[in-house]
């Protein structure tokens, strides 16, 4: 007899409950973002993340998004709740994969980040867990 293990379901929301997702699968990664972008988005000295597949996220209610155009050519998509504003994910549900904001977790223990992004943004009052891989802008960019 062939056991299979179901995959552990993680959800999280916005700050009201209109908005709710589930996640199954593990994440491809996890970490802190510290740009001048996520930092004025979120009101903090950086957005923690969880890149997940589109594929694993189903979510429940309707979102609002805001697209920035970036100095760099690319753009950034974050998505929230039009009730209460909380921020919930970013990029496209259309697309390969999603960044779900780990502040947004039911269980916020399953965030185990292992990466810091455009460290070179990062505010000196900001404190990074010495273990984290570290990175000046985008890994590989």
């Amino acid at each position: 007899m062939v056991t299979r293990s179901t995959p552990k379901i993680h959800s999280g929301g916005c700050l009201c409950g209109a908005v709710r997702y589930e996640l199954s699968g593990p994440p491809k990664y996890a970490g802190y973002c510290c740009c001048e972008d996520c930092r004025k988005a979120s009101g903090s000295g950086f957005i923690p993340f969880i890149g997940v597949l589109t594929s694993a996220m189903s979510l429940t209610g309707k979102t609002t998004s805001h697209t920035l155009a970036l100095s760099d050519g690319r753009e950034a998509t974050r998505n929230f709740c039009p009730v209460c504003s909380s921020l919930v994910f970013g990029g496209f549900l259309s697309g390969d994969e999603v960044t779900v904001y780990a502040g947004t977790l039911d269980d916020a223990s399953w965030f185990k980040p292992t990466i810091a992004i455009f460290t070179r943004d990062r505010p000196a009052w900001v404190i990074l867990p010495p273990d984290l891989k570290c990175f000046d802008g985008l890994p590989g960019g």
